[in-house]
């Protein structure tokens, strides 16, 4: 008798602390959370046809047709679709979606994108579900997190918060590979980014020993090559005054040097490619190296790829300007020099980010679920929304939940699409009728 009623109290108890979080959203809100679950059906659907359409970011006809599969979705929402191509950096384009509300109102620019890291040749192509898990090519990033897109939209339009509303939503088709140079592929952002007050990124969301995370910082994805040179002479010399310490060993030093100096809070530096002899070259791409040479003759030439990752634009000219001295200060008898290439600028956490996060702790309270705490930038990657980052405030990781992104295998959540889906309709909501 005292299991069961244990088990009545417990069961009452869960009924009661259902109604409060109920009872804490407005009635639009209510009808939001209902059409998010009535729709899940739909939208998974639209996943599974996105999935099986390949988007490599290479690929720019498949980019082209998954826009086209959205144009549609957006239109039938109230959007106002444009496409914007990138013929020029030899990318496939993104879709773009205006949806215009009240004047004196705040303007939301969402986030996402269409390309996956998997190109045509790879063997990993289609969707594959399995009860609330689902497989394929980009499912969780960033497919998934369009899926949330859509689902939030329509969930605000069914309940009447969509109305007034300013959002626009920028779908890029090269976030996994952006065209180079990133002044004309990223063009689009700065544009939007000039006219919102807030930005809502929506690719993964972040788990952290089982409780959902709050992302207010990414880390930046510079890209450097070293290049150093020696005497080519035979190996007998090798260290001496005439010959010198040649180009292998003139970049170990400087790497052992990088390696010593450079580690500070929130930075780290890669190595990712390494190659050194009387001949070493690189193919066009920077991803291929070869080398020739002889274990007796000192090697003329050496070169290093790597990255650097910073959490904000003041850490990164301090650790290029660390890096230069290091190689500037080179071997006698050798040379040196070292370039940057500047592709994802750091999204540092900001006041502004953690206001939109405690905005989403509002929700979260209301909803009934547990509080979002600040996730460690070092376990976050680059992403679109650091090129808008020092324009405007910004929260990240309002997509769904998966596993092994970037790998054969991907998978997402399907019930995360709905958790967040509700999310973000109730948090765009409450935002989009804010004053300006």
């Amino acid at each position: 008798m005292r299991t069961i009623i244990t088990l009545l109290a417990a069961l009452l108890l869960g009924v009661t602390a259902t109604n409060h979080a109920e009872a804490k959203l407005s009635r639009a809100e209510q009808a939001m959370i209902g059409d998010v679950e009535q729709q899940q059906e739909r939208w998974i659907g639209l996943l599974e046809r996105m999935v099986n359409q390949n988007s490599g970011s290479r690929n720019l006809d498949g980019v082209r047709k998954v826009g086209a599969m959205l144009t549609p979705e957006f239109e039938e929402l109230g959007f106002e679709v444009t496409w914007i191509p990138q013929d020029e950096v030899n990318r496939g384009g993104h879709l773009v979606a205006l949806h215009k509300g009240r004047k004196d109102r705040k303007r939301l620019l969402l986030i996402g994108h269409m390309d996956t890291v998997f190109e045509p040749d790879s063997p990993f192509q289609t969707f594959a579900r399995r009860g609330s898990i689902a497989e394929g090519p980009g499912v969780e990033d960033d497919k998934g997190g369009v899926i949330v897109i859509l689902s939030a939209l329509h969930a605000m339009k069914s309940a009447g918060t969509l109305s007034g509303a300013n959002i626009v939503v920028v779908l890029t088709g090269d976030e996994e590979d952006a065209g180079d140079p990133t002044s004309i592929s990223r063009a689009e952002l700065g544009k939007w980014a000039e006219w919102a007050d807030a930005a809502l990124d929506f690719e993964g969301l972040s788990i952290e020993d089982g409780k959902d995370m709050g992302v207010v910082a990414r880390r930046s994805s510079y890209s450097w090559q070293l290049e150093t040179s020696g005497k080519e002479g035979h190996s007998s010399g090798i260290f001496s005054k005439s010959a010198g310490e040649g180009a292998v060993f003139e970049m170990v030093r400087i790497l052992a040097r990088f390696r010593a100096e450079l580690p500070e809070p929130n930075l780290t530096f890669n190595i990712g490619l390494l190659s050194g002899g009387s001949i070493a070259t690189l193919d066009a791409d920077g991803l291929r190296a070869s080398a020739a040479g002889k274990t007796n003759i000192i090697p003329s030439t050496a070169i290093a790829r790597g990255d650097i990752r910073t959490l904000s634009n003041a850490q990164t000219e301090r650790v290029v300007a660390k890096m230069t001295a290091i190689v500037a200060d080179h071997a006698p008898g050798t040379d040196a020099h070292i370039v940057f290439e500047r592709g994802y600028p750091p999204m540092a956490p900001t006041d502004g980010n953690r206001a939109l996060l405690a905005e989403l702790n509002g929700v979260n309270a209301d909803m009934g679920l547990e509080r979002m705490e600040e996730l460690d930038p070092l376990k976050r990657g680059a992403g679109d929304i650091s090129f808008v980052a020092r324009e405007i405030d910004g929260l990240v990781g309002l997509g769904a939940y998966g596993e092994g992104s970037h790998a054969p295998g991907e998978t997402v959540d399907l019930d995360s699409i709905v958790k967040q889906a509700k999310r973000a309709a109730i948090l765009m909501s409450r935002l989009a009728r804010q004053p300006r």
